[in-house]
C-alpha cells in the first residue's frame, strides 16, 4: 500500500513540474528533430560549390537495402577513379553491371600502360576499330606466348603491330614490362645481343653507389646461375655503362672500366661468401680490402671498405 501511494504522489509531482511521460517524450522528440535539422543544414552548406554530398548521403541511406551505391549516380570523375583500382578481370566483371563506365577507353589505356609501359603502337595513329581493351587482351596473350617461347612472343607482338621490328623498340618494351618470365628473358637476351646492348643503355646509374647500381642492373637483366661467358659479358657492359654515367666520379677515384669490372666480380664473390649458408668462415672486411686492392691497386682502402659494408648490411647484389 505504501509503494502505491508513493507512485501516486510522484506522478502528481511530475505532472505539476510539466514532466509527464507523454510530455517528456514530446520534448525529447522535438530536440532530436532540431538536431537533425542542424545536421542537414550543415551538410547542405558543405555541398555548395562542389559535389552535392548531402544528396549522395541521402541517396545512400535510401539504398541501404540494395547494397553498394550505383556508380552511375556518382560524378564521372569519381566513378572512373573507383574503377581505376580494379584489375582487368574485375573490370570485365564490372562491365556486366556498369557497361558504359567499365568499357571506357581511359580505364583500359591506364591498365595497358601500367603493365606494359612501352609499346610502339602507343606512339602511332590508332588503326580503324582500335580499342585499348582489345590491345590489353593482345598484350596479355603475347606475354603468355613469350613466357613459353620468347621468339614466338616477339613475333606475335610484331604481327599485331604492337612492336616494331627494331632492337631498340624491343629493348624499351622489355625494360618497361614486368610480366615476362626472367628465365625465358635471360635466354632471349643471350641470343639477341643487339637487344641486350640497347637494354643496357636504358639504365641511368648517375650518382649511384656501385653495389646499388649493380643490384638495379640485375633486377632488369637477371644474372645467370653459373659463371660463364654470358656473366662476363653482362659485367663488361655494366662497367662501361657505369663509367659513362659517372665520368666525374671515375676521374676523382681514378677508376677505369677494367677496374670497375674487377670490383663487380669482387662484389659478386663477396655476396656469395656472406650470404651462403654453406660458407662457414666468412670473409672479413680486412681480407676483402686486401684481396681487392691486390687486383686493383689504384683503389682507395676507404672506398673498398664502404663496398664491404654495403654488402654486409644490404645483401647480395645479384639476388
Amino acid at each position: 500500500m505504501g509503494q502505491g501511494l508513493w507512485r501516486v504522489a510522484r506522478n502528481q509531482q511530475l505532472q505539476h513540474q510539466g514532466f509527464s511521460g507523454q510530455g517528456y517524450l514530446t520534448r525529447e522528440h522535438g530536440r532530436r528533430i532540431a538536431a537533425n535539422n542542424v545536421s542537414n543544414t550543415s551538410h547542405r552548406k558543405q555541398a555548395q560549390g562542389g559535389i552535392d554530398i548531402y544528396h549522395l548521403l541521402k541517396t545512400r541511406k535510401s539504398k541501404e537495402q540494395e547494397g553498394f551505391i550505383n556508380l552511375e549516380m556518382l560524378p564521372p570523375e569519381l566513378s572512373f577513379t573507383i574503377l581505376s583500382y580494379l584489375n582487368a578481370t574485375d573490370l570485365c566483371l564490372a562491365s556486366c553491371v556498369w557497361q558504359d563506365l567499365a568499357n571506357d577507353e581511359l580505364l583500359w589505356q591506364g591498365l595497358c600502360k601500367s603493365t606494359w609501359g612501352h609499346c610502339s603502337i602507343y606512339n602511332k595513329n590508332p588503326p580503324l576499330g582500335f580499342s585499348f581493351r582489345k590491345l590489353y587482351m593482345q598484350l596479355d596473350e603475347g606475354s603468355l606466348t613469350f613466357n613459353a617461347n620468347p621468339d614466338e612472343g616477339v613475333n606475335y607482338f610484331m604481327s599485331k603491330g604492337i612492336l616494331d621490328d627494331s632492337p631498340k623498340e624491343i629493348a624499351k618494351f622489355i625494360f618497361c614490362t614486368r610480366t615476362l618470365n626472367w628465365k625465358k628473358l635471360r635466354i632471349y637476351l643471350d641470343e639477341r645481343r643487339d637487344v641486350l646492348d640497347d637494354l643496357v643503355t636504358l639504365h641511368n646509374f648517375r650518382n649511384q653507389f656501385l653495389p646499388n647500381a649493380l643490384r638495379e642492373f640485375f633486377r632488369h637483366i637477371h644474372a645467370p646461375e653459373e659463371r660463364g661467358e654470358y656473366l662476363e659479358t653482362l659485367i663488361t657492359k655494366f662497367s662501361h655503362r657505369f663509367c659513362a654515367c659517372n665520368p666525374d666520379l671515375m676521374r676523382e677515384l681514378g677508376l677505369s672500366p677494367d677496374a670497375v669490372y674487377v670490383l663487380c666480380y669482387s662484389l659478386i664473390l663477396l655476396s656469395i661468401d656472406l650470404t651462403s649458408p654453406h660458407v662457414k668462415n666468412k670473409m672479413s672486411k680486412r681480407e676483402f680490402i686486401r684481396n681487392t686492392r691486390r687486383a686493383a691497386q689504384n683503389i682507395s682502402e676507404d672506398f673498398v671498405g664502404h663496398l664491404y659494408d654495403n654488402i654486409y648490411l644490404i645483401g647480395h647484389v645479384a639476388a
